[in-house]
């Protein structure tokens, strides 16, 4: 991953922006990353990653709780605070 200063980063951002093409850029400002800049396809692929990532985890408890016998109307009832 490359990393470049901010003032470079303003001076080239045309270069920067053909950069992340490639490969994600880091960002630096008096010695730390605040941002890194990367392609929209790459983003796309690490948005699509992580909402995939929470229905295989949703996925996963909704079994575990069902497994336990967590059923619909025992949710609601739960949920409504009249437990029974």
């Amino acid at each position: 991953m490359k990393t470049v200063a901010a003032t470079e980063a303003q001076k080239r951002l045309g270069a920067i922006l053909d950069d992340a093409q490639r490969e994600p850029v880091v960002i630096r400002r008096q010695d730390r990353d605040v941002a890194v800049v990367l392609s929209m396809a790459e983003y796309e692929r690490l948005r699509s990653g992580n909402v995939q990532a929470f229905l295989d985890l949703r996925k996963e408890i909704a079994a575990e709780a069902a497994a336990r016998g967590l059923s619909d109307q025992r949710l609601a009832e739960l949920l409504s605070g009249d437990e029974a």
